[in-house]
């Protein structure tokens, strides 16, 4: 059981005492900032899943968007963030940490915009509200991940990021279930679900404001093996290979949409039934997150995070596949979900080690804005490959491009693992 902890952290440990060296039998609480955040985002991620479930097919079937202009408007949607990220990152690390402030913010942004879809009747219009949405987005995801960083100690960052992550992918579970049950017993179906996803997004900036305290500090980072003493030269060295290899594997990262559009084209789901397809990555994310996130704090983030994206890759062979079976999107969606959970918290969790505490923010933000902008191109590609060619065809060369891009990350990867295996039993 995770146990909150908001007493104030523990003094450094002296020269006799090696801080990488756990108190035994004892596990590392996650402590209630974690706990707090966790529950903001689960709450905004039943609103935004809630959006993100029934966008696809309200775009396709419901506005006739070709698969290049909904490729265009899911890029908008998944790497728009990416042209604010440092701007949200930078505002969260001066003036002495404004985290929560700029979180707030951006949760703030994002859920004006809900309502505003209703109004949203073309492309352009469609694609400002979305864009508009993903500044939000952008303004919070450094802060917030900061804030958890901040407030967890440095041998059991994984675990804290994948607690935090599980607790957001519950919100993601029922986002897609509740946008169902809308869906089926509203008359106008998708104006109901962008006014509960509304309502839902309001309380969850009202959970950050009243719930989530302002920026703590950690216990120190064990002292790094290269080369010695903080300083520009081992920010950006610590910087330069997560970034190169999150921004690599992101360009043969195809969407969630575009993974499900290709599962009900292949396997003829009905419109009605297609907004819970992400309940299943859903539900595997929930599961992994946490236990993988304890995997990365004893083998390593990086090893953990490589074979993610293996799964990734296996769920583009099945997709490529003839099958046409139940059991074959089980398979996808496990899969899916294993992907995110070994990828998502574990690189934010290996990206802060060694980041100085009033850096915290602005060095996450370089990793994620590398990943969103390596989707958000990922997206405009696939979907002018779709068009063109087909989409056996785009995946296909999809597949080719993520299983190279593996091999130049497994070969660029960080020698530096996050913390000493041991020290995170």
């Amino acid at each position: 059981m995770y146990v909150a902890d908001s007493r104030a952290a523990a003094p450094a440990p002296t020269s006799a005492e090696p801080a990488a060296r756990p108190t035994a039998g004892r596990r590392r609480a996650v402590g209630s900032t974690v706990l707090a955040l966790g529950t903001v985002s689960l709450i905004t991620d039943v609103s935004s899943e809630m959006v993100t479930a029934v966008l696809p097919l309200y775009l396709v079937a419901g506005l006739g968007l070709s698969p290049l202009g909904f490729g265009l408007l899911d890029g908008v949607y998944n790497g728009f963030s990416a042209l604010v990220r440092l701007v949200g990152g930078r505002l969260a690390d001066s003036g002495g940490g404004r985290h929560k402030t700029v979180a707030v913010l951006g949760y703030g942004l994002s859920a004006l915009c809900k309502p505003l879809l209703l109004l949203a009747g073309s492309l352009p219009l469609i694609g400002a509200v979305l864009a508009a949405d993903r500044t939000g987005k952008g303004l919070r995801t450094a802060p917030r991940d900061a804030l958890i960083s901040l407030s967890s100690e440095p041998a059991a960052r994984g675990r804290a990021f994948g607690v935090h992550r599980a607790m957001d992918t519950a919100g993601a579970l029922l986002g897609p279930l509740v946008a169902f049950l809308i869906l089926r017993h509203a008359v106008d179906g998708y104006d109901a679900v962008f006014t509960v996803s509304f309502c839902v997004a309001v309380l969850g900036v009202v959970v950050l404001v009243l719930f989530v305290p302002r920026t703590r500090r950690s216990a120190p980072d064990p002292a790094p093996r290269t080369p010695k003493g903080p300083g520009p030269g081992l920010d950006r060295a610590l910087l330069i290979r997560p970034t190169i290899c999150a921004t690599l594997l992101g360009l043969a990262t195809v969407s969630d949409a575009f993974i499900y559009l290709l599962l009900q084209r292949q396997l003829g789901v009905s419109e009605r039934w297609f907004a819970l397809l992400p309940l299943g990555t859903a539900a595997a994310f929930l599961l992994l997150a946490a236990p993988l996130g304890r995997l990365s704090d004893r083998v390593g983030a990086w090893p953990v995070f490589l074979a993610g994206h293996l799964a990734l890759l296996t769920v583009y062979a099945l997709l490529l596949t003839h099958a046409h079976s139940t059991a074959l999107t089980y398979a996808v969606l496990l899969l899916h979900g294993t992907f995110y959970a070994a990828t998502d918290g574990v690189l934010m969790a290996a990206a802060s080690a060694g980041l100085p505490e009033e850096r915290r923010s602005s060095g996450l933000a370089v990793v994620q804005t590398g990943q969103a902008l390596a989707r958000f191109g990922c997206s405009l590609g696939f979907g002018a490959a779709w068009t063109a060619w087909g989409d056996r065809t785009a995946l296909t060369v999809a597949a080719v491009l993520l299983a190279g891009c593996g091999v130049v990350s497994y070969a660029l990867r960080p020698s530096l693992p996050s913390l000493p295996a041991k020290a995170a039993t």
